[in-house]
């Protein structure tokens, strides 16, 4: 025996030189060894068909994907989620039969999580990064998942793609750094050898990827989608989240501090809020597009990697959301909750975006893995408000104590219960589409255009998103070692604009692009721009610099314009306890100059007063205020605080309301508040 095994290494060991020395160890394989010819696109039924599940390598390489991470999700595991309720506006019987969607009135209970894509699960949460925005709609046909992003495009066209692009975001593996950061090589070269990302690299550029909360970002179902109606006519759909407080963002230098200040910046956001009552409301917008209009336009709209300009196809808003009670326990719901694209009801089907049709695939494989077994759908989060039956049995983590003999569909032991329910008995059919083609692993020609809507997007920023774009990309590119990648990235980004290109290579320290040809796209989509949407008062925070012997006059009428307005006001100062003004009222302090930081405030109102260390007060007091300065911030002081306001950097400008009489000037304030950011002050003065 021992010969024979002898025998069996030494043959093993000369086939292995054979292979070697035919350069076998640099050919892609599967992990049965078989060479794989293609790894860029999945096997289809003709280049814009359906993804076929007879492909292989991509089932295999996507499962190995899905179970990389123990315990914890490969991507969005760092997030926050609440319940609520969505109502509908108006019937969408027309379109869809979905039963949710039929009546003005109808609401359903729902569980949204929001997210970060790339960090583990105690990563800070204010980094640049795309969002997960996901909703559970209860109804009473099943679970409806609408699984989205903050951003309505994806970097890969292919789910092929998926395992390389996050390989090259998360950390590099030879280290593991950088936690929860993009700014690095493996995921700019990424990017440069892989540039159907362009888009999407646009958007992760821009102040979309550092949102100020998950209360303040729009939410995208990515994808197109079909809705079906109960005549079995269809509409590709694309579903839109819109936040009634308005898409806001962070600025960079701010988001980065308060990742240090506090990590948990963005679930505390949400947290406080539902808790103090300030319930968080989107409104579910859908763009329709009838069938005959698929090829209308000068992109496909079943790129993943292309939107559907609202000017073009607009928004249909048709309800809302309101997350109105906080979790209980956050392990057994917001991190047991799994989550599916292919967890629809009848009226809503899928299209044949190749990389939906990957993640139909994907999700219920994750969650085997990481929640155990097949019966994650009997996790109280995760189990349907409707009765659900089938034959499924036994398995880890069951619940359901099955009784009866059989577990088998076509018996007559029980009747051939459960059996199937017909379609005009609510039984999900899918939607009949005509599919003709090879068996091809490639992708339509039409997919091809990777620079048109990203330099769309360009033209559709004010000037200082323009400006934080050119930074943000100065920065991350500048993270990156490899002078080679830098120079592809800044090339690559050149096709968008040549002037962006040129003064991100001037920043990097690499020649500016001159053989490359920009996209003649001259459109624009003003929906785009954060600087059109919502400004209103309503929960932002603020935070009143304050000590004893204030001006008690000054602070009345502000405290009452504040509130009035819906915002959060903290009192600040050097010590917590109770402060007593000139003229005998009082207030307690929420935080001191210690425990928080203007970073964690969206403006300030200065009103001073008699410190214990008047000195030390003074001085930090200028501090809070001269970043916040910095971060194009309002703020206010009271005329008595004339002189602590002379110890900072502030100037007449723009959003700066000095020696602010709030009884008359209160609609002034309040206005500067909902503004958000003064982008045209001049902090350099």
């Amino acid at each position: 025996m021992k010969k024979d095994h002898q025998v069996n290494e030494e043959s093993k060991n000369k086939q292995l030189e054979t292979f070697r020395a035919r350069d076998y160890e640099h050919s892609m394989t599967t992990n049965q060894g078989l060479k794989i010819s293609e790894d860029e696109h999945s096997l289809k039924a003709g280049t814009r068909g359906p993804t076929l599940m007879e492909d292989f390598h991509f089932r295999e390489k996507m499962t190995h994907f899905d179970h990389e991470r123990i315990p914890e999700r490969v991507v969005h595991a760092r997030g926050f989620a609440a319940h609520g309720e969505f109502e509908v506006y108006e019937s969408m019987k027309k379109y869809t039969k979905a039963g949710f969607l039929q009546e003005p009135g109808t609401k359903t209970p729902v569980f949204t999580r929001f997210s970060s894509v790339a960090g583990s699960k105690g990563s800070a949460e204010t980094v640049r990064d795309a969002r997960g925005f996901a909703v559970k709609f209860y109804t009473q046909e099943g679970n409806y998942d609408l699984v989205g992003n903050n951003i309505p495009v994806f970097f890969i066209q292919d789910a092929i793609k998926f395992p390389d692009l996050i390989h090259a975001v998360k950390p590099e593996p030879h280290n593991e750094m950088p936690q929860a950061a993009s700014a690095h090589d493996t995921f700019w070269d990424f990017v440069a050898n892989n540039q159907e990302s362009a888009h999407m690299v646009m958007w992760q550029m821009s102040d979309r990827a550092i949102p100020r909360s998950f209360r303040m970002m729009e939410g995208f179902g990515v994808h197109t989608y079909r809705f079906v109606n109960d005549q079995g006519e269809a509409h590709f759909v694309k579903f839109h989240w819109k936040p009634k407080l308005g898409a806001h963002s962070l600025v960079w230098d701010e988001a980065q501090k308060i990742n240090g200040k506090d990590p948990d910046f963005h679930r505390r956001d949400l947290w406080e809020s539902i808790e103090n009552g300030n319930f968080v409301e989107f409104e579910l917008g859908v763009q329709l597009l009838e069938e005959k209009d698929e090829f209308k336009f000068d992109f496909d709209i079943l790129d993943p990697t292309k939107l559907w300009p609202e000017e073009d196809i607009p928004v249909k808003i048709i309800g809302k959301m309101t997350l109105n009670r906080n979790v209980d326990n956050v392990f057994a719901e917001m991190e047991q909750v799994a989550f599916h694209p292919g967890s629809v009801v009848p009226g809503i089907d899928f299209s044949n975006d190749p990389l939906l049709q990957g993640r139909l695939f994907s999700y219920t494989d994750t969650q085997l893995i990481r929640l155990g077994g097949p019966n994650f759908h009997e996790l109280p989060i995760n189990r349907p408000v409707c009765p659900f039956h089938n034959n499924q049995r036994d398995g880890y983590g069951r619940q359901t104590i099955n009784v009866g003999q059989t577990h088998y569909h076509n018996n007559s032991l029980s009747n051939n219960k459960p059996d199937t329910a017909p379609e005009e008995d609510g039984g999900y059919v899918h939607y009949q589409e005509k599919v003709e083609g090879r068996k091809v692993q490639a992708r339509s020609d039409s997919f091809k255009d990777h620079f048109s809507q990203a330099r769309l997007f360009w033209n559709s920023m004010s000037d200082a998103e323009k400006e934080h774009i050119i930074a943000a990309f100065s920065f991350e590119i500048g993270k990156v070692n490899d002078m080679n990648v830098r120079k592809q990235a800044v090339d690559m980004f050149a096709n968008v604009d040549m002037n962006m290109a040129t003064q991100v290579a001037d920043a990097v320290g690499v020649e500016a692009p001159t053989d490359v040809t920009q996209s003649s796209e001259s459109k624009s989509s003003p929906a785009l721009s954060q600087e059109n949407t919502a400004k209103v008062p309503d929960t932002r925070t603020v935070a009143v610099l304050i000590a004893d012997q204030f001006d008690d006059e000054a602070l009345e009428p502000f405290l009452k314009a504040s509130l009035d307005a819906g915002m959060t006001v903290n009192i600040v100062s050097e010590k917590f306890g109770k402060l007593t003004g000139k003229n005998g009222a009082t207030v307690d302090v929420d935080e001191t100059l210690l425990t928080v930081h203007s970073v964690l405030y969206d403006a300030l109102y200065v009103v001073g007063g008699q410190a214990k260390q008047q000195q030390k007060f003074d001085a930090d007091v200028a501090d809070f205020v001269n970043e916040a300065y910095m971060h194009f911030k309002p703020i206010g002081s009271a005329p008595a605080a004339e002189g602590l306001m002379e110890k900072t950097k502030v100037k007449p400008g723009p959003g700066i309301l000095m020696d602010l009489k709030v009884s008359g000037e209160g609609e002034q304030w309040v206005e500067a508040v909902a503004h958000h950011r003064f982008w045209d002050r001049n902090i350099y003065a």
